[in-house]
């Protein structure tokens, strides 16, 4: 009887992991940027010969202080509530629950919570569960898991911050280049999967070149080449059409609408990882051809 039960038992637990994973994801998407500018302030430092403070967050008396400040890493210092310093108790930090029985609100300070939270963690346990309810308890299953933290975690940054840390796009390119190599993402081969990753990269770097060379101005970083490499690298080269196509009209309508409510940030920038990241999970959902049927563009 348990192991009858067993495959509609995996994906509920798969579920869980993924809410835990989720709670994770939410401090890579808060803290790796800090962590990558700290890094760049000290290599700044370095290369001019001066001594930087790496905390941004002290005041100027404590800046004078001899002692260094301690380097911001994912599991250091403990996480605390941004508004009021309260350190977040294990059970403040449950996923989902603890912003229920919160109320959405710092325990100390009463300072809103944003949803982003549980949404992050909830989106994550949903695309756990799918993977391994498609896909059962398989390394195909594993590894689009893993795809799919990865993608959010970009998607979130992106948005937060205009940057792609190649501390993921990077390896999520390899990811999908082994996966495929070791026949693990059922229906692309190691050539679908290179050309792919190959023609991802190519298609954006030049679009970026061309709008450059036409207008002086940048028109995408180089962490959007990357990921939409990582996205070829996954779905091989004939999901590329289809995943740029949507992504391309998600960025448009959205771009168009903050502009037509004047919430566009300053600059008029968008970034535009976000929407390939929309496009690579509705591609893991529906397939990417599904995307051209409801464009009615499929042969």
């Amino acid at each position: 009887m348990l192991a009858m039960d067993w495959p509609q038992v995996l994906p509920l637990l798969a579920g869980l992991m993924g809410l835990i994973i989720g709670s994770f994801l939410n401090v890579v998407i808060h803290r790796l940027p800090r962590m990558m500018e700290q890094q760049w302030a000290k290599e700044c430092a370095e290369f001019s010969g001066q001594d930087v403070n790496l905390n941004a967050e002290l005041n100027a008396a404590t800046k004078a202080a001899t002692e260094p400040a301690p380097v911001l890493s994912l599991s250091q210092p403990r996480s605390r509530c941004p508004h009021c310093g309260h350190p977040i108790a294990w059970h403040e930090n449950i996923p989902v629950l603890s912003y229920l029985f919160l109320r959405g609100q710092c325990s100390a300070c009463g300072v809103g919570i944003s949803l982003r939270y549980p949404l992050v963690e909830l989106v994550t346990a949903g695309l756990f569960y799918f993977c391994v309810a498609r896909w059962g308890g398989s390394f195909t299953a594993l590894v689009w898991c893993g795809f799919s933290a990865a993608v959010v975690t970009l998607a979130m940054i992106d948005w937060d911050t205009t940057l792609l840390p190649d501390d993921i796009t990077l390896p999520l390119v390899w990811g999908g280049l082994i996966a495929a190599a070791l026949q693990w993402n059922i229906g692309i081969s190691l050539g679908d999967a290179l050309w792919g990753a190959v023609g991802g990269y190519l298609s954006l770097w030049g679009v970026y070149w061309a709008f450059k060379l036409l207008t002086g101005k940048d028109g995408m970083g180089y962490g959007d080449f990357k990921l939409f490499a990582a996205l070829g690298a996954w779905f091989g080269w004939t999901a590329l059409v289809p995943i740029i196509l949507m992504a391309s009209v998600l960025g448009a309508v959205v771009g168009l609408g903050l502009k037509w409510s004047s919430n566009l940030r300053e600059g008029g920038y968008l970034p535009f990882g976000p929407f390939l990241a929309i496009a690579g999970l509705t591609a893991l959902f529906f397939g990417p051809q599904s995307i051209l049927r409801v464009m009615g563009l499929s042969l």
